[in-house]
């Protein structure tokens, strides 16, 4: 089974500004088997979470410098997310303090 919701309706799409739409991050996940897969919820408050097993690692690595992609012995995961976006992140936290 493929879920693919498309684009919101204009009546449901979250506004974002240029700003926040360069800085969005995307993902994919992509499992061997559906077996893999332990959990899919699609909340009414519009929550969403997938949870499985990619199986023991076989490689983390950047692709280009811009993409995390971590593949397993059961699927992958890719996050369109840099080395320099990571370097950013953490150069944040510390300025706000290691508050955990």
């Amino acid at each position: 089974m493929v879920i693919n919701r498309g684009p919101p309706s204009p009546g449901s799409r979250i506004e974002m500004t240029e700003e926040e739409r360069r800085e969005a991050r995307t993902f994919t996940i992509e499992l061997r088997s559906k077996g893999h897969l332990k959990n899919v919820s699609l909340e009414s408050d519009q929550k969403v979470l997938i949870e499985g097993s990619i199986g023991y690692l076989k490689r983390a690595r950047f692709v280009e410098d811009i993409i995390l992609e971590v593949v397993g012995s059961n699927g992958e995961l890719r996050i369109d997310l840099g080395t320099k976006d990571l370097q950013k992140a953490e150069g944040s936290k510390k300025d706000r303090g290691s508050g955990r």
